[in-house]
């Protein structure tokens, strides 16, 4: 299991209510910038961000992120630097997380049969977010 988490451009709170229906799980923490001990003194656009969120969904799914907020002096880059890959035990589900995560995305690989014998499929979600979903047929 790998537990993935991601910055947002500020969106972060849509991703995670978007990737919660989706999964079919809950948010189990939600921490913002302003509630931190010293955030009453941060900027008033910056207050309202996440700063931490986790969800976790059946199939062991858990995600964590927040909201970048420009403390390194490097800018947001959205996320073409990894991919996400889930692993279900059912093509079923395989199908219903393909279909859920890839509304308002583009489909790179549709859902069918790879080359090294799994059902396996890859797209990038409407939040930029690359997915790779593949069930091993035991």
């Amino acid at each position: 299991m790998i537990t993935a988490y991601i910055s947002f451009n500020g969106n972060t709170e849509a991703a995670f209510d978007f990737y919660k229906i989706a999964f079919g799980g809950s948010i189990t923490n939600l921490q913002r910038f302003g509630d931190a001990p010293n955030g009453s003194q941060m900027p008033e656009t910056e207050r309202n961000k996440i700063m931490h969120i986790a969800l976790e969904a059946p199939d062991g799914i858990k995600l964590m992120g927040n909201d970048f907020i420009d403390f390194t002096g490097q800018p947001f880059t959205a996320g073409n630097n990894f991919s996400l890959s889930i692993h279900p035990d059912s093509e079923a589900a395989a199908d219903t997380y393909f279909n859920s995560l890839s509304v308002g995305g583009a489909v790179i690989v549709p859902m069918s049969k790879a080359p090294w014998g799994d059902y396996f499929g890859m797209f990038i979600d409407q939040f930029g977010i690359k997915w790779m979903i593949n069930h091993r047929k035991v």
